[in-house]
């Protein structure tokens, strides 16, 4: 899809005109922008539950995601948190997921109930994408065990629609993605799956031989990753095979959605923990090649699989291609897989601060943004352990960890600020899911974190750098009525800055669809 087959409605967040970036085309020094915790004032009292209760079981050290979505179509972004439970047997306490509704004051209303999605599951992920071009966002659930597909009724309610779409994949999944791979005007739904793991078969594992610990992934055999293409009439085919996606080796974490190559058709990238990387090329007849190898994402640049948790996509740099981010493992470092052209990616993390900031931290979301306006995307990467006693085994590695933000100074010049950017960013946390949205409508973005066994933070953007902003948001015609796959091109100065409408990224959550872009001063 393009913007030519879509009705593109524009907001300017601009007191007055835009003045060119700048003819070097490299972000000038602005006033640093903070982030302030507003979760409690703004009425967001969602408390995450993994079920630990000292069995060590896997599930326990993955936490869940987090997205927004304007749910009621007021044009206002809206939260929504996965949740977990309590196991059988050892139950505690009722959790659900939790939808609040954007009370646009700066405070949001727990509207879960009322909007039918009260019910218990061990929840992993989200997507967001209107599957049915009704013309309001449904929601994918991922959970251990079965997922859950609701679509949005338009009236504040949704219905589980899951057994009649035939998109239940009942077995351990993660992240998942809506996108438009065979370009035939609706969404279809790439889902990330994880290990072969039940209470029956969990495996007894330990850090110093004495005491259980959390097993690794390599300890469960791989699931592989599903592929539904949606039939058009509310339901889906399993086309997983057919469309050359399956590996039952996959462990997968995170998913990304991108045109690599520039060929007008949608490329699925994949973030596998402890096995390689997968990039799977579009053929554009419905089927795919995992050219992950080849285009060298697929290890680290020494050859060696990482722990992949979550992955995104985008232009860092101004070149027109996407790139990669891919968050890994404590002591293997945040990957940065820069798009050198004719399909080749290099890691350009280890020679920046990027690699250099991440070696200690195990992170799990993150995402390319333009936190400051200044018509380069940034990167935030949310951390923290899996084992609470790590610092036991390894003493310069420990169990909360605080977010890491990257500012881009320019042609994907990384300088790690998150210590100067506000108290939230300071504070060790246990992160996992991570998205951004401008909640408040102000022009600049905002950032919501979930955290293991612990608060959800709303983190709000103090922007006073005076930066201006375009605001996207693409209604499709004759494509997918999000605009999901689209691609937005901005040319302010010398700087062209190219965008795209996605679905899925980050680590089991999704962002907001609304594409903002930074124009500088």
């Amino acid at each position: 899809m393009g913007l030519s087959d879509s009705r593109r409605e524009r907001e300017k967040r601009v007191a007055r005109p835009p003045s060119p970036i700048g003819s070097s085309a490299v972000a000038s020094p602005t006033t640093p922008v903070t982030f302030s915790d507003i979760s409690q004032q703004a009425d967001i009292d969602f408390r995450h539950v993994s079920g630990a209760f000292g069995k060590k079981y896997l599930p326990e050290t993955m936490g869940s995601g987090c997205a927004f979505i304007d749910y009621d179509g007021d044009g206002w972004q809206d939260i929504l948190l996965v949740n977990s439970k309590d196991w059988p047997g050892h139950i505690r306490r009722t959790t659900t997921l939790r939808l609040y509704r954007n009370r646009r004051d700066g405070t949001f209303e727990d509207v879960t109930r009322r909007a039918g999605l009260a019910l218990e599951m061990y929840g992993m992920g989200v997507a967001v994408g209107d599957y049915n071009n009704d013309g309001h966002d449904d929601l994918y659930l991922t959970c251990l065990g079965r997922n859950y597909l609701f679509r949005n009724n338009g009236d504040g309610t949704f219905t589980d629609v899951t057994l009649a779409a035939g998109v239940e994949c009942p077995v351990w999944s993660t992240s998942a993605a809506w996108l438009d791979y065979d370009r035939d005007g609706d969404l279809d739904l790439f889902v990330c799956n994880y290990v072969q793991w039940s209470i029956k078969t969990d495996i007894w594992c330990t850090l110093d031989g004495k005491t259980k610990s959390y097993c690794t992934p390599e300890s469960y055999t791989g699931e592989s990753c599903r592929l539904y293409c949606n039939n058009g009439n509310g339901t889906f085919t399993d086309v997983t095979k057919r469309a050359g996606v399956f590996d039952p080796q996959s462990k997968a974490l995170g998913v990304a959605i991108l045109d690599y190559n520039h060929d007008g058709w949608l490329d699925i990238a994949v973030a596998n923990d402890t096995v390689r990387n997968f990039l799977f090329h579009n053929n554009g007849d419905g089927t795919f090649k995992d050219v992950g190898v080849e285009s060298g994402m697929a290890y680290s640049e020494a050859g060696i699989a990482r722990a992949g948790m979550g992955i995104d996509a985008a232009d860092y740099d101004g070149s027109g291609r996407a790139s990669l981010v891919i968050a890994n493992f404590s002591n293997e470092m945040v990957g940065l897989y820069h798009n050198e052209g004719r399909g080749l990616f290099v890691d350009m993390a280890p020679s920046s601060q990027v690699g250099q900031a991440s070696l200690l931290f195990l992170s799990f979301g993150c995402f390319f943004f333009d936190y400051n306006l200044d018509g380069w995307l940034d990167l935030l990467v949310v951390n923290g352990h899996i084992e609470p006693d790590v610092e036991k085994v390894q003493r310069n590695v420990t169990y909360k960890q605080r977010p890491l933000l990257f500012r881009n100074s320019g042609k994907g010049n990384f300088t790690e600020v998150g210590l100067t950017s506000g108290e939230a960013l300071k504070r060790p946390i246990v992160g996992r899911g991570a998205a951004y949205a401008d909640i408040d409508n102000d022009g600049d973005l905002d950032v919501l974190i979930s955290s293991n066994n612990g608060p959800a933070m709303l983190l709000r953007n103090q922007n006073s750098s005076g930066n201006h902003s375009l605001r996207f948001k693409l209604v499709g015609s004759r494509s997918n009525r999000n605009g999901i796959g689209a691609q937005i091109r901005v040319r302010s100065g010398s700087l062209t800055q190219m965008r795209m409408v996605k679905s899925g990224s980050s680590y089991c959550s999704q962002s907001e669809l609304p594409v903002t872009v930074g124009l500088g001063q």
